[in-house]
């Protein structure tokens, strides 16, 4: 028979290798974390453009209710978008990405979107990376506030909120331009 106080001994000494071993990996992390980079604000402008009209509208009707075509707001209509992101407000404006996701009307008292898309740039600083914003979108009011909630590449852990201003819209064809300033916390 085994005697305990050797055996005691033994797992001590493990345990205290064990706990040394760990403490030291959980330091180095702990350092790592600390030179992470510092979390950066960033502020851009984008202008959203909506093409309805034309021979290459940027989005698609993909769901309606029975009664949309009816409703005042649009009620119930599903729209998937891939709409081009300026850096002005003109389509003749520098290209810096592309707006994909989807608005669905869902108010029925006034014109209220629920957006969620993604902000992804093809080029300039921003190239290869995203920024998305899922949020409420209350059409005619002024400024609309909707949140940032994520990110990828320079926008890694992204949060903030994106305010949009509607800077051209057209009541016959439905297009529209929007500005959009976002502002992002991110690493």
């Amino acid at each position: 028979m085994a005697k305990p106080l050797p055996l005691l001994l033994l797992f001590l000494l493990f345990l205290t290798i064990t706990t040394t071993t760990t403490s030291s990996s959980s330091s180095s992390s702990s350092e790592k974390l600390k030179r992470m980079k510092k979390k950066k604000i960033t502020h851009f402008t984008v202008y959203w453009h909506d093409i309805m009209s034309g021979p290459n509208p940027s989005g698609a009707m993909v769901a309606q209710a029975p009664t949309t075509k009816t409703s005042t707001t649009g009620f119930g209509l599903v729209r998937i978008i891939d709409n081009p992101l300026t850096k002005g407000p003109t389509m003749s404006s520098d290209l810096v990405g592309r707006a994909q996701g989807f608005y669905a009307s869902t108010s029925m008292e006034y014109v209220g979107l629920m957006m969620a898309m993604n902000f992804a740039f093809t080029s300039g600083k921003y190239n290869g990376s995203t920024v998305t914003i899922l949020g409420r979108n209350e059409v005619f009011t002024e400024v609309r506030e909707m949140p940032v909630i994520g990110g990828s590449g320079l926008f890694r852990w992204a949060q903030g909120y994106a305010q949009a201003r509607t800077s051209m819209l057209n009541m016959t064809t439905g297009d529209a331009v929007v500005k959009y300033d976002v502002h992002v916390m991110h690493y």
